[in-house]
């Protein structure tokens, strides 16, 4: 059978190993798995949303709001929009989907980062376009200029900060670099970690509504996955000018969120202290990260997300480290497949990265 001829040249996403399947491959109990592969909230759900899911469960046989006005009245306050200019998807990266696909074709060219979300470059296979990417790994808006100047592009993506390595660039030096970008170009702001990099750093802060007013070119993305912790719920947003959410909605199915994944985010919202209690337990603890990274004289990309990229530089394959890690029971993310030799660890609970430095111990030790 024959298929589209585009999709010949499209990678299959590789998603963090779950639970289920470190259990079956080594026989592991579930209870002594660490999973920090997949950038989730370690402290789990606000009790509050928890609550609501339990209260509401006996509805999922009733069609979700299909206008998501609550969810949406919601968020327009908290970025202080109008509801018109939030668009709801499952996951942020079904918006990135409607935005690729929204704008691009065969003759259509997309810049992005080197080491980026995955998804930018295979949602722009999809529809034939020419990928166009930065020499460095690390955003570098230098490089960024350079290849629009040489190349242009219908889309750009920055991912701030940065998956998968952590990085963060200044709002102000973002904001130079749109200036330079053509009405035309459809700028997609990732924000899916933004809740941590405005936490810890306010120059790194992207706020949507300045964002949209001041380059209406651009959509800002943000999700409920990492800090609201509803990775299982599978729901994001896009803000932007009215023009651009109306030319997505054509793309987006109906009911394409559930009914318990509205009232979760809804309930989520609610719970912002929460929110913050997590994301400041997420930085104490990635000072134990950076401390032992230089203890072991390993170089690490300082991380504005709830996140550590650690590199091994020629002392230790990442690959290697990653499966030993993995055969006892940690799961990380190794960067060998975006040509980094480096893993990438979620920021654990205390008790969950005591045990990770242990093991890591153990396997360098096995390793060198």
């Amino acid at each position: 059978m024959e298929f589209n001829k585009v999709l010949d040249n499209v990678t299959i996403y590789e998603a963090g190993k779950p639970i289920e399947l470190v259990v079956r491959e080594y026989g592991i109990n579930p209870k002594d798995i660490i999973k920090l592969a997949s950038n989730e909230n370690p402290y789990g759900t606000s009790p509050k949303v928890t609550a609501k899911i339990k209260e509401i469960a006996q509805n999922m046989f009733v069609y979700p709001d299909d206008s998501m006005y609550e969810l949406k009245e919601a968020l327009s306050n908290k970025f202080n929009v109008e509801s018109s200019n939030v668009i709801i998807g499952s996951g942020s990266d079904q918006i990135l989907e409607f935005c690729v696909h929204a704008k691009c074709d065969k003759d259509s060219k997309i810049l992005m980062s080197k080491t980026t979300f995955a998804m930018y470059e295979i949602y722009g296979k999809q529809t034939g376009s020419t990928i166009i990417k930065t020499v460095d790994d690390e955003h570098n808006l230098e490089q960024f200029s350079a290849e629009y100047k040489k190349h242009g592009a219908d889309i750009i993506f920055l991912c701030l900060p940065n998956n998968p390595l952590g990085e963060c660039l200044d709002k102000e030096d973002v904001y130079e670099f749109l200036k330079t970008v053509d009405s035309n170009t459809l700028v997609v702001v990732d924000g899916a970690y933004q809740e941590y990099a405005s936490f810890k750093d306010e120059k790194k802060k992207i706020d949507a509504k300045d964002l949209i007013s001041t380059f209406p070119n651009c959509i800002y993305l943000g999700t409920f996955s990492k800090a609201y912790a509803l990775g299982g719920m599978r729901v994001g947003y896009g803000i932007a000018q009215e023009d651009i959410i109306k030319t997505l909605y054509k793309l987006r199915a109906p009911f394409n969120i559930t009914t318990l994944t509205l009232a979760a985010a809804i309930e989520a919202l609610k719970d912002e202290e929460f929110v913050n209690t997590c994301i400041a337990k997420n930085f104490d603890e990635m000072t134990r990260y950076e401390d032992y990274a230089k203890s072991k004289g390993f170089d690490y990309i300082p991380s504005y997300t709830n996140f550590i990229t650690i590199k091994f530089g020629n002392k230790f394959s990442s690959k290697e480290v990653a499966q030993e890690l993995l055969q006892r029971g940690i799961i990380v993310r190794d960067l060998t497949g975006y040509g980094v030799n480096a893993i990438r660890i979620t920021i654990g609970s205390n008790e969950q990265n005591t045990k990770v430095f242990k093991i890591l111990d153990e396997v360098l030790e096995k390793l060198k």
